[in-house]
């Protein structure tokens, strides 16, 4: 097994500690490596995980799918969908000065997802037209 030294903030080894002291966790060690095959698992579906007793921990700190879900938002951790969703709800209302401020707010004219979103809203004033 490798080690390999990582630095945290002063207010995340705390909380660590306080974990570790609750009896959540054995060790200081078994939260990082928890952790560590949790988000692995959250980023990539072929994740391999190796930690020993990670199924039981999962478990003990009962952390379902809906958790997961929720954490990462509603398309699985990006902003873009929920702007969607934004734009779409002012768009079917008519609201096409809310739906500009909020893109205009979250984005740069010239991102990818800034120039989508303005079609996106451009859908709905055609139909209103």
């Amino acid at each position: 097994m490798a080690k390999d030294t990582v630095r945290y903030p002063d207010d995340v080894v705390t909380e660590i500690d306080a974990l570790v002291e609750d009896g959540m966790f054995e060790s200081k060690s078994e939260f990082y490596r928890f952790s560590a095959e949790y988000v692995l698992g959250l980023i990539d579906s072929d994740h391999e995980v190796k930690t020993f007793n990670f199924d039981e921990i999962k478990s003990e700190l009962d952390i379902s799918d809906r958790d997961h879900a929720k954490a990462l938002g509603t398309d699985g951790g990006t902003f873009f969908l929920d702007a969607v969703i934004n734009v779409r709800k002012h768009g079917l209302r008519g609201n096409y000065e809310a739906a500009e401020r909020f893109i205009d707010t979250h984005y740069d004219e010239t991102d990818q997802e800034c120039i989508i979103l303005e079609e996106l809203l451009g859908t709905y004033r055609d139909k209103s037209v």
